[in-house]
């Protein structure tokens, strides 16, 4: 499948799903219980890539979702949108380890095939660049992944009765 395509699907799932976040959703939160994703609209100005790269809050798209480097806040500073549902998983870490991996491994096959110097040198230059990245990749992927889940209401699976 080329990245057109997959760009296209991508764009129409967008707007599909989009239009009907426009409507409230039914599933509303009980009472006394604090709403979650389920009870929330998504304002349809919120492009949840962009927001999930940023790192900012999936519904208003203002404050960061970030309390720390990797901490997820308790809540939304603008919107009060409650960061509960959020769980990432170790999916983020799996992404990151993978695309770095084929990353690092090319920059130290070139370095090998180019230049051939002592493996010293492979150290100094390669060790360097996955320790970086690796921070710098992990928060917007982590972010891009709640962001996803709250855009797509994703919730734990249930036993049916």
């Amino acid at each position: 499948m080329s990245w057109r395509c997959t760009a296209t699907i991508m764009i129409l799932n967008y707007e599909l799903i989009g239009s009907q976040r426009g409507a409230k959703d039914r599933r509303a939160a009980p009472e006394g219980v604090n709403a979650t994703m389920s009870s929330l609209e998504t304002p349809p100005h919120v492009n949840p890539y962009w927001a999930g790269l940023t790192g900012a809050c999936p519904r208003c798209g203002n404050a960061s979702m970030f309390s720390g480097l990797l901490k997820l806040a308790d809540k939304c500073p603008a919107c009060g949108l409650d960061y509960s549902f959020a769980d990432a998983g170790d999916a983020p870490a799996i992404f990151v380890m993978t695309i770095l991996g084929f990353v690092v491994l090319g920059l130290a096959v070139f370095i090998e095939i180019v230049y051939q110097p002592p493996y010293w040198v492979h150290a100094v230059v390669v060790v360097p660049v996955a320790v970086i990245l690796t921070p710098l990749l992990l928060r917007p992927t982590k972010s891009l992944m709640i962001a996803m889940q709250y855009f797509t209401k994703a919730e734990e699976g249930r036993r049916v009765k």
